[in-house]
């Protein structure tokens, strides 16, 4: 521990960098979106005391935890407002399919058919009357592990 209190007292910004570097591995391996910010603060802190701003131990944790603390708030509003719940889940395929437009690759028989959209062939169900192959359908919900669609 004094190895470190000796490297403290010589050089803080060997500390900082190293606990900076240390968080981002850790966000790095692990991807959490939480340890980025205090491995940033981490950073800054460090640059500070390269450029001689020496605060003394307690002021530059009180630094580190109130750019923390900022950082990760002002954040938290950005990603919300860059990525807003009301958009997809890019990882529910099923759900991104609903409003595309879809080609029947199999007759619908009692309401059941087959068609074509994003790739991939889907069972589907429609009420009312059934499309000919080659016709265009659009994606209404996700049944399980099929399609309702309705007429385009």
């Amino acid at each position: 521990m004094t190895a470190i209190a000796d490297i403290y007292a010589a050089q803080p910004f060997w500390i900082w960098l190293a606990l900076g570097v240390l968080l981002l591995a850790v966000e790095a391996a692990f991807s959490t979106e939480w340890l980025l910010w205090p491995a940033v603060s981490a950073g800054i802190v460090a640059v500070l005391t390269a450029l001689g701003l020496r605060l003394g131990l307690p002021v530059e944790i009180g630094l580190f935890a109130a750019l923390t603390l900022l950082s990760t708030l002002l954040s938290r509003r950005l990603i919300q407002r860059v990525n807003p719940s009301d958009s997809p889940d890019i990882n529910d395929r099923d759900g991104r399919l609903v409003g595309q437009r879809a080609r029947v690759v199999s007759a619908f028989v009692s309401g059941r058919g087959r068609v074509f959209v994003s790739g991939a062939e889907w069972p589907a169900e429609i009420e009312g009357p059934a499309p000919d192959v080659g016709s265009d359908v659009v994606v209404e919900s996700s049944l399980g592990s099929g399609l309702k669609v309705r007429a385009a």
